[in-house]
């Protein structure tokens, strides 16, 4: 097999000057590994430099360990899909493990996506995954710091811990992708706001550098009202931000249901050169129904768990497909040229 080679380039340069790691809590010694949890394979590097993923949020119930479950069947058909080298990586859209994100609670969720892990990245959502002073574990486990040694691919390709509240953003192929934590806004407003300059920058080089943009998030901007969630308009500064830098794909999570926008730019207006919002969190929490239809979704269902699987090419064009597990059986595909 082939090796498979990571290229952080531009982002790792970016990070090192930019965007200081914050350091790995103090005055807590990471319990010792409970689970051993054996690598996955590493992905043949393909002919074409397409970057094929899978992409999926708002996993796994309280406690829930069940294969047969709608996140048990998820994380089987992902997990197998990076085995037979159908997927390089499984981005985490946030919300792991409900309600709490703690080391105790992740042991459930480890047993059924635990062999994901290190072929993941990853970004958290408020509440469930990280709420300082508390529950602030998510970025501790997906550094192998509790529940099992194991590092997920966001620590072994940047070199260090992660904090669920800071960005990163890594190169696969020829497209390089930010990960924006917006759990951010809701704790910590002022470093949400300061972070845009240095996101801003980020992608400015990348896309000097010749790359396809793409950002994960896991609130969305653009998206259908549910009772529970409407749109996230504090990160209205960083959608603009990513308008102005032709961001072509965005990936969230947070309503527990299935959304795809037109190409859209920061007016939420349907226009070639847009930006395309999949919020896909069908990963196995309870599904809710929408309560309204912006203009700019075209596709959305709120009956059917899985996940979204993605081909990204060269060009800028891509391909996508939602692929059902459980529920309503819906799904979704389609493809976008070279932007």
């Amino acid at each position: 097999m082939r090796k498979h080679v990571v290229a952080l380039g531009v982002a790792a340069v970016f990070l090192a000057g930019c965007s200081a790691p914050a350091p790995q809590p103090t005055g807590m010694t990471a319990p010792p590994a409970e689970t051993s949890v054996s690598a996955l394979p590493t992905p043949t590097t393909r002919s074409d430099q397409s970057f094929e993923f899978a992409a999926v949020g708002d996993v796994n119930p309280p406690g829930n360990t069940s294969p047969t479950s709608a996140s048990g069947k998820n994380a089987a058909s992902i997990i197998a899909g990076l085995n037979d080298d159908s997927l390089d990586n499984f981005l985490m859209l946030g919300d792991f493990q409900y309600d709490n994100g703690t080391c105790a609670t992740l042991k459930a969720y480890d047993q059924l996506w635990g062999p994901a892990k290190t072929r993941m990245y990853w970004t958290a959502g408020p509440n469930h995954d990280v709420e300082p002073g508390g529950n602030d574990d998510v970025d501790r486990y997906m550094d192998g710091q509790c529940v099992s040694p194991v590092k997920s691919a966001t620590s072994s390709d940047l070199g260090r811990f992660q904090d669920a509240l800071e960005w990163y953003s890594f190169d696969k192929g020829n497209w390089h992708f930010l990960v924006a934590p917006t759990a951010t806004w809701q704790y910590n407003a002022t470093r949400a706001k300061a972070m845009t300059s240095e996101m801003d920058a980020d992608l400015k080089a990348a896309k000097a550098a010749g790359k396809h943009l793409a950002a994960i998030y896991h609130d969305p901007y653009f998206t259908s009202n549910t009772s529970s969630h409407t749109r996230f308009s504090q990160a209205k500064p960083w959608i603009d931000m990513f308008w102005a830098n032709r961001v072509r794909v965005l990936l969230s999570g947070s309503q527990h249901n299935y959304e795809r926008t037109c190409p859209v730019n920061n007016e939420d207006q349907c226009v070639a050169d847009g930006m395309q919002q999949f919020q896909v969190s069908t990963g196995g929490i309870g599904l809710r129904p929408f309560t309204s239809t912006p203009p700019y979704v075209e596709r959305k269902f709120s009956d059917t768990w899985g996940h979204l699987r993605m081909s990204l090419k060269a060009d800028g064009s891509y391909t996508w497909e939602f692929r059902p597990v459980s529920g309503g059986m819906q799904t979704d595909s389609g493809s976008r040229g070279p932007g």
